[in-house]
């Protein structure tokens, strides 16, 4: 998998490509949100409309750190999940509690009328 990491509006948007999969991206992934995490980034949106494949480990990834976001008052949401990715999301009840949006200005938006922490941290990654 492949990580490409921007920035609009204070929410750091990680854009994901390729297999979201245990044997070829799951550690990138986890390692690269402990680093937004650590570094006190507050709103996280993960774009999902290139991944091609997510297995359960990738939604175990998925799961373990929005549990650990929330744990230090972050935000994760998600976007543009392809129907594959958004009925296996669905079957295991994340969607649940991960917000989930097909519009970036509209997941962008969801994060400025959501309340927060509107700290002003230099990016990483950039």
């Amino acid at each position: 998998m492949h990580i490409q990491q921007r920035e609009v509006r204070g929410v750091v948007i990680l854009d994901l490509s390729d297999r979201f999969v245990l044997e070829d991206g799951v550690n990138g992934f986890v390692e690269r949100m402990n680093t937004l995490i650590r570094h006190g980034r507050k709103r996280i949106l993960l774009n999902f409309e290139k991944v091609t494949y997510l297995d359960s480990a990738g939604v175990g990834a998925i799961a373990w750190k929005f549990v650990t976001a929330k744990q230090q008052n972050c935000d994760v949401k998600l976007l543009n999940l392809r129907p594959k990715s958004f009925t296996v999301l669905e079957t295991t009840k994340l969607l649940t509690v991960i917000r989930a949006f097909e519009s970036e200005e509209e997941a962008i938006e969801s994060f400025v009328l959501d309340p927060g922490d509107d700290d002003d941290i230099d990016p990483i990654f950039t």
